[in-house]
């Protein structure tokens, strides 16, 4: 169904099959394919290519020559129908890549609100993004990688296969990412390594100074106590139940599956 305000340029070529919101806009020589749904008020520059299954939501501005919802590059992908959903806001700049997920996993990749992905950011198969995060040029996540909010990835930062970005962190560019990142943490180098925590972003945000504090010396507790993980896992729960920032740690460990940055 395609409402009777969305815009439509001559040159470009939308499929039988596809869902158009209220306002919009498709530009000149982009492909919608069968099975893409966009919400209201979505702008689609010129060039661009959207395959389905694929669902994105409204207000988003999508730029030219980016390429949303293509199969994966997964070599055990068959053809099966598994997804890709966009939530609304999101500044996707130019030669963008986001694909569809595989059945070796939940069969879906999921992209948050609010979050800016400058040019040539590669979202791969089977990723998790929540929401206001900032993806620099170059950005590189492979499979399986979830990010929390508000994570910034550097340009020409590498993350590896099955990692997690905890919320609120800072990856400096250039990184190469093969292990898990815990929230708040600010981290840099090949392999990537710790410096730190994001005052100046949790400053940004609001966060009271006995939160930074609290968040501060769980990273102490982390790294520099001398405690095994195990150890300062057990200190990090105790700490968490009298400030509520520091559950984001918590959570994060007992999901963290490929072990933390050292």
């Amino acid at each position: 169904m395609i409402h009777e305000s969305a815009q439509i340029h001559p040159t470009a070529v939308v499929e039988e099959g596809v869902t158009l919101g209220a306002n919009v806009k498709i530009g000149a020589f982009s492909f919608v394919g069968t099975g893409v749904e966009i919400g209201e008020g979505t702008e689609v520059k010129t060039h661009v290519v959207i395959k389905g299954p694929t669902k994105i939501g409204r207000d988003n501005k999508i730029f030219q020559f980016a390429s949303i919802g293509e199969e994966c590059q997964d070599l055990k992908y068959a053809g099966e129908p598994t997804t890709l959903e966009i939530g609304d806001r999101n500044t996707i700049r130019e030669s963008v890549t986001m694909h569809r997920g595989t059945v070796q996993d939940g069969g879906h990749t999921q992209v948050g609100s609010d979050n800016l992905f400058m040019i040539n950011a590669h979202v791969a198969h089977d990723c998790m993004i929540g929401n206001r995060c900032i993806f620099a040029n170059n950005a590189t996540l492979a499979g399986h990688v979830t990010v929390g909010d508000f994570a910034i990835v550097g340009g020409m930062t590498a993350i590896h296969q099955f990692c997690t970005i905890g919320s609120h962190c800072m990856l400096g560019g250039g990184s190469i990412v093969v292990k898990d990142v815990p929230p708040y943490v600010m981290a840099q180098g090949n392999h990537c390594e710790p410096f730190g925590i994001n005052v100046e972003g949790l400053k940004r945000r609001g966060f009271e100074k006995s939160a930074i504090k609290a968040i501060r010396a769980v990273y102490k507790e982390v790294y520099r106590s001398g405690k095994t993980l195990e150890e300062a896992k057990k200190s990090v729960a105790e700490m968490a139940k009298d400030e509520e920032a520091l559950q984001l740690f918590v959570e994060f460990f007992e999901k963290s599956s490929r072990g933390i940055i050292r």
